[in-house]
């Protein structure tokens, strides 16, 4: 045996058991969320004698249960005592401004349709919006009530790096709470906002709007914007967070409408889950894309390289790409010359 044959590690199958069980810890989460675990201990039960008392359960599940949340570094050990990690202690406390918690079961009912994958692709029944074809008021309040913390967190982010002093009228494509359209205006003088967005979801954005104080700088139109022209002059166009939800054809074209109903020296930023060129990743980007199976659209992940010839293709110059959230969201930009 050769020395290289010898120090070569041994392929085993523990990477590949850690992905088909993979699911196991969101089940774990979802379930320490259902009983409000990490509120309890945040509130003092450091112990499962008091979780115990606290949740009603029964001593052997609340040990099953704390046992994994250990093991996953939900919770630590503290001088004996359970506590929160730090990031747990910050996003998964009810009642903190910071709360995700709606956020981390967002897709939850969808987890059946994962593991019907299979069935699906040999099956594809897809039209353009998906899920998006029988959204309700309703409906759509549920999901901007699960997304808008990370909204608003993304949006605080943006207008921080990006300058829109003296821009006058920003269009939010797709806006849903309209959290970057809000958080502009409070941020930049003079400017103001029109969110974009489909008739049932305008609803639960018009909400938000009055719970901020915005209703003379924000407004909202109710439409699809994969058609149509959209309201023109703009200065400023941001498409966020829903980039994976279409197809190419269908993000060439929005993009090219936007070009044209920006006034000359306007900018676009369109922000989404972008895979590197080589497609190795980031994974959230890959699973987006590979949601929109799941939820029924000819949705697809978008490279970023694709998502810079939607902007050369429209007539966007000084075009530049650069991660907005690392390994989660990135931002492409262009002017209109």
């Amino acid at each position: 045996m050769s020395s290289s044959e010898g120090t070569q590690q041994k392929v085993d199958t523990t990477r590949l058991q850690a992905i088909a069980r993979g699911y196991t810890e969101a089940a774990v989460l979802y379930t320490a969320l259902d009983i409000s675990l990490f509120s309890h201990v945040h509130n003092g039960a450091s112990s499962e004698a008091a979780l115990v008392k606290l949740t009603g359960l029964r001593p052997l599940d609340i040990d099953r249960l704390v046992t994994c949340c250990l093991s996953m570094g939900l919770l630590l050990w503290d001088a004996g005592k359970l506590v929160n990690s730090r990031d747990v202690d910050t996003f998964l406390v009810e009642g903190s401004t910071k709360f995700a918690g709606p956020w981390m079961t967002f897709t939850r009912q969808d987890v059946p349709g994962w593991f019907d994958m299979t069935a699906k692709m040999r099956s594809p029944r897809a039209s353009l919006l998906g899920m998006y074809d029988d959204l309700t008021v309703e409906s759509a309040k549920k999901y901007h009530e699960a997304t808008a913390s990370i909204g608003f967190g993304a949006a605080r982010r943006f207008v921080k790096l990006v300058d829109l002093n003296g821009r006058r009228h920003l269009l939010d494509l797709g806006g849903g709470s309209g959290a970057y359209s809000i958080t502009a205006v409070k941020k930049f003088q003079g400017l103001k906002a029109t969110v974009l967005d489909l008739p049932p979801v305008v609803v639960a954005t018009q909400d938000y709007i009055k719970q901020e104080n915005v209703q003379e700088r924000v407004t909202t139109i109710g439409a699809d914007f994969t058609k149509g022209d959209f309201p023109s002059p703009v200065d400023v166009v941001v498409m966020a967070s829903n980039l994976p939800i279409y197809g190419s054809d269908v993000i060439a074209d929005v993009v090219q409408r936007a070009f044209k109903a920006l006034e000359p020296g306007g900018e676009m930023h369109l922000i989404g889950e972008m895979l590197d060129d080589d497609k190795c990743g980031p994974l959230d980007a890959a699973m987006w894309g590979m949601n929109e199976l799941i939820c029924g659209s000819l949705g697809r992940a978008h490279t970023r390289s694709d998502c810079v010839k939607y902007f050369e293709k429209a007539g966007f110059v000084d075009i530049e790409i650069s991660d907005f959230v690392p390994n989660v969201l990135v931002r492409c930009t262009g002017w209109r010359p």
